[in-house]
């Protein structure tokens, strides 16, 4: 499956590691894919709410389909994140720019999910001139 594949099958995105600061990459680039009119579901710690959605504290929690996980979270994370994407059945997961993970990539493979590491996905998106599908 390639990143356009991957961009043009997603209609909500599960953001693990969105964060609260408004200036940090983590917060604007899952705002700049929700402008672009995907649905954004942060996963974090501590907060209730991100870009006008409820937030969750782990994967397991939402509790309805994601199309895709996209990571901002260490890549020594990485594994744990791709193991939880895999136990709600995510089709595919995305480590950010400068994310990366030899395990984590063997894991979505055995897992038969898409996988994008070390990419940024506004950015690709916008190479791309995807948009969410309708």
């Amino acid at each position: 499956m390639t990143v356009k594949d991957i961009l043009e099958q997603a209609r909500t995105i599960a953001v693990v590691g969105l964060s609260t600061h408004p200036f940090k990459a983590a917060h604007r680039i899952p705002a700049a894919m929700q402008a672009m009119g995907f649905r954004v579901i942060g996963v974090h710690p501590t907060a209730d709410e991100l870009l006008g959605e409820r937030a969750y504290r782990r994967l397991a929690d939402i509790g309805e389909p994601v199309d895709l996980v996209n990571v901002f979270r260490p890549s020594d994370e990485a594994a744990t994140v791709v193991r939880a994407a895999a136990e709600i059945g995510a089709p595919a997961v995305w480590l950010q720019l400068g994310i990366s993970s030899p395990e984590a990539a063997r894991m979505a493979e055995d897992a038969g999910m898409a996988y994008v590491e070390d990419r940024c996905i506004m950015v690709e998106a916008r190479v791309l001139g995807v948009r969410a599908p309708a």
